[in-house]
């Protein structure tokens, strides 16, 4: 009977060993340690017309890269005003937004995000604040952040 107890014993604490083998395992996953977790992309912001096209991709882990370079920190200011303008453009590009050239346009635009594609003008920016907003954003970001030219 001794013998008997031994083994249960021996049993509940390889048991409670392999436990606290998972539990650690499932810890470490969690909080991303070892693995390559990376945040996803808010959009991609293209712009063409005189001069060199201009990409921005914009991530949600508070990074952006300009023409494909690498990646540079925004400030958390800078990365809220990102996913605001990501959340307000969302409908528009479930609808696949896509405004014709108008006259007198210098650049075009094109947004990917996740929920589809938006096209537009430069031209097209008054009657659509949202669009006016992604302009000035692209501005910005690739003098202040990018050291391009507007």
């Amino acid at each position: 009977m001794r013998c008997t107890v031994t083994v249960r014993r021996s049993a509940r604490r390889r048991r409670q060993r392999v436990i606290a083998a998972l539990l650690v395992a499932a810890a470490s996953a969690a909080a991303g340690c070892g693995l390559n977790v990376q945040s996803a992309d808010l959009f991609l912001l293209t712009r063409t017309g005189p001069g060199s096209k201009l990409t921005l991709e914009v991530n949600d882990g508070g990074t952006i890269r300009c023409n494909g370079g690498h990646a540079h920190a925004i400030s958390s200011a800078r990365l809220i005003v990102a996913r605001d303008l990501a959340d307000s453009l969302a409908t528009d590009a479930q609808h696949g937004l896509h405004l014709a050239t108008a006259p007198g346009s210098i650049y075009r635009f094109r947004i990917d995000l996740e929920q589809g594609v938006i096209r537009f003008s430069d031209r097209d920016t008054p009657g659509h604040p949202n669009l006016a907003h992604a302009v000035l954003f692209a501005t910005q970001v690739a003098g202040q952040v990018c050291g391009l030219s507007g």
